[in-house]
């Protein structure tokens, strides 16, 4: 009886299965760029079911569209590519593409989305972490920050306009100081806020709508049909006053104490709608 407890225990229900998430990808440290020979860490954050079972619970990591053989839950990495991972049952996670470079010079920008209103911080590194001098930073080709030496670019607060494709440029004493190197040029996108996106699609949403609250509205279907519907607390129904009043001043009106969409005929004398 108890082996097939534990066997049950390993198969989600199908329910189950179909409203999982996708796995929390993160990369650390936070930078798509690295150095030839150094190693960042990927870790994969999704469900993991009860202790219960016969077998340990698998991650799957994938490097392309090869399935590296590694099953724990952070892996370390050195390879060049596009890295994703997946738990049991649930959904491929979202991609982060690992750079490797062999110049004097890289720029390094996160990895995660950067949204508006976000700091955005970039940092030019030397090959490893020479201190870089006379430090510039560019956007779309404008100079937008000069440093004495090694230091971070950070924009406080990003906008869309922030968006474009960055480069920094600088010396290094090896031993004497070089001539200007410039890094390879990083694109970065800062998408829009996430409240503002939230309000976007509930206005979407309530353009679809035809309810509104504490008021008569009417629905494209219902006005060619012409029935009036009204969304309220507590409502009655009335062939000559069909809007909300009080229930004293309702003479002759038909109440429904509970919540609920109510309506008055159409011209054919039939109800149009239900709750």
């Amino acid at each position: 009886m108890w082996e097939l407890t534990a066997l049950l225990l390993l198969v989600p229900s199908s329910g189950q299965a179909a409203t999982l998430e996708k796995p929390i990808l993160s990369l650390h440290p936070p930078w798509t760029t690295i150095f030839k020979g150094e190693r960042v860490t990927l870790r994969c954050d999704g469900y993991h079911p009860l202790l219960l079972e016969l077998r340990p619970i698998s991650t799957l990591w994938y490097l392309g569209h090869l399935l590296l053989p590694s099953h724990k839950k952070s892996i370390e990495v050195q390879t060049p590519g596009v890295y994703r991972c997946q738990t049991r049952g649930a959904p491929v996670s979202d991609p982060i593409h690992l750079s490797v470079s062999n110049d004097w010079l890289i720029l390094q920008v996160p990895y995660a989305a950067v949204f508006e209103g976000e700091p955005l911080v970039m940092r030019c590194r030397g090959w490893y972490d020479k201190v870089v001098y006379k430090l510039h930073y560019y956007h779309d080709g404008q100079p937008v920050r000069y440093f004495h030496s090694s230091a971070n670019y950070t924009v406080p607060q990003a906008r869309a306009s922030d968006s474009g494709r960055y480069q920094c440029s600088g010396t290094m004493r090896i031993p004497v100081e070089s001539a200007p190197m410039f890094s390879a040029k990083v694109a970065v996108t800062v998408q829009e806020a996430r409240h503002a996106a939230a309000v976007r699609l509930l206005q979407v949403q309530s353009r679809r709508a035809p309810l509104r609250l504490g008021r008569r509205v009417h629905s494209p279907r219902a006005r060619r049909r012409g029935a009036g519907i009204a969304l309220v607390r507590g409502c009655y129904h009335h062939s000559q006053r069909p809007e909300t009043q009080p229930l004293a001043a309702a003479s002759g009106a038909r109440f429904s104490p509970g919540r609920g969409v109510h309506h008055r005929p159409g011209p054919t004398g039939r109800g149009f709608g239900a709750r």
